[in-house]
Parts: C-alpha cells; structure tokens; sequence
C-alpha cells in the first residue's frame, strides 16, 4: 500500500517539472503539488505533518497541503496567465527587458525544433507561478517556525490561544502566515 501511495506521488509530483521543462502553462493541481513538494522539503516530515494534517498523521498531511493550496494555486496560475498576456501586449517590453521581444525573452526550445516563440507563453507563465510558489512556502516555513518557538516558549498559553488538540498547531500557521 505504501509503494503504490508513493508511485502516485511521484508521478503527481512529476507534472509540474515536465510542464516546466517543455514551457506548457501549469495547472492549479501541479501548482498546489509543487507548492507542497516544497514546502515538505523546506519544513521537514514532522513539522510538515503538524502543519498541515489535523491529527497529526503524516500519511494524509501532503493531501491536506494540497487540498489548502488548492485555491491559492488557481490564483497563482490565473495571476501568471494576466500577468504573461500583458507583458505579451507591452509594445515596449523589450526596452526594460535587455532589448528582447516578449518571446525571445521567455521562448527556447528551439533545439527540440520549436522556434522560440513556440512555448514563450507557457515559460512566462511557469517562471511567474514558481516565484508565486516560492513566496507561498517562505511564508508557510516562517510562520511554522514561529509557531514552533511560541509553543515551546509558552505551551500554556499555546494551548490556550489555540487549542489544545493536534490541530492547535496548524491554527497557529494559518493565523501567523495570513498576518500582514
């Protein structure tokens, strides 16, 4: 049962860096997968599993990070889309970008036989959800850790601010990372 758990979430978090690679624009579910992937790298099992799984169990907290960062990847990936499509209509894009056009900036893949302009929306698109993701995590990893140093500082008053049951600690997450 564990293989094939994992065999999934190799192959769900296989999406993402494949949409990368070829410059095709990524998915709200591959989004909320890398954001998760990295967040579980950064923040470690433990602290990932306290974060985001209400009891605790580490088996079922990456499918909790993914149905919480759900909602905010479509936003990111929608964001990107806009973003991308107005750098693309910016008749002096290439003034503030090194004198290259929107798709010699983004483009590449000429290589593969694709002229450069062939995946350039795809890549800007890419390139802006990943700094969205990045942003995402930093803001999961500092408030856990926050989190961390206040419930070992004052488990009473932890407890009391958010409860007292597995989920208290990701009460706290979600409360400090939302905190402007």
């Amino acid at each position: 049962m564990r293989k094939l758990i994992f065999m999934a979430l190799v192959i769900a978090l296989a999406a993402p860096v494949a949409a990368m690679a070829d410059g095709t624009a990524p998915t709200a579910p591959s989004t909320a997968n890398q954001t998760c992937k990295l967040a579980l790298k950064t923040l470690g099992t433990t602290l990932f599993a306290q974060t985001y799984a209400s009891n605790g169990a580490k088996p079922s907290a990456f499918g909790k990070c993914v149905s919480s960062t759900l909602s905010s990847a479509r936003a990111a990936v929608t964001n990107a889309a806009t973003t991308c499509k107005k750098e693309q209509a910016d008749l002096s894009f290439a003034t503030s970008h090194g004198g290259k056009t929107f798709d010699q900036f983004y483009g590449g893949n000429s290589s593969q036989g694709k002229g450069a302009s062939a995946n350039a929306f795809g890549k800007c698109v890419s390139k802006a959800v990943s700094n969205s993701v990045n942003d995402q995590v930093k803001a999961v990893v500092s408030a856990a850790k926050s989190c961390k140093v206040a419930r070992k500082a004052d488990p009473a008053g932890f407890a009391t601010k958010y409860g007292p049951g597995h989920n208290a600690f990701a009460k706290c997450v979600a409360a400090t990372k939302s905190t402007p």
